[in-house]
């Protein structure tokens, strides 16, 4: 019997899940890396309490594509700390993010 995911555990894992299909998408078009630059740039405009994720981002960004793409699937505290404050946003369309957000919700209503 396997016990669900509550709370920042869930999230978590749904977090991941929408980083692997991030990276899935990146593999096919690398040209979308440039959002996540992009949006670096303009959110480091303003200080924030997000600095120190937004400055470790840049600093992965800056890895081949390969090493980029392999953190955003790695299951680990780091990466899953790093994956609240992801440059990733609107790499994934509408659709795509509530597709994976509705298999969560089968999943957790699935569950005993």
């Amino acid at each position: 019997m396997s016990v669900p995911l509550q709370g920042h555990q869930r999230i978590d894992r749904r977090s991941l899940e929408l980083h692997r299909a991030i990276a899935a998408k990146l593999q096919a078009h690398p040209a979308l890396m440039e959002i996540a630059n992009d949006n670096l740039e303009r959110w480091t405009a303003s200080t924030g309490r997000s600095q120190p994720y937004w400055d470790a981002w840049r600093e992965i960004l800056k890895r081949p594509l390969p090493e980029v793409l392999a953190l955003l699937e790695e299951d680990s505290e780091r990466m899953d700390a790093l994956r609240q404050a992801t440059p990733f946003a609107g790499v994934l369309e509408p659709a795509e993010r509530w597709a994976i957000y509705a298999q969560f919700e089968r999943h957790r209503v699935s569950q005993p």
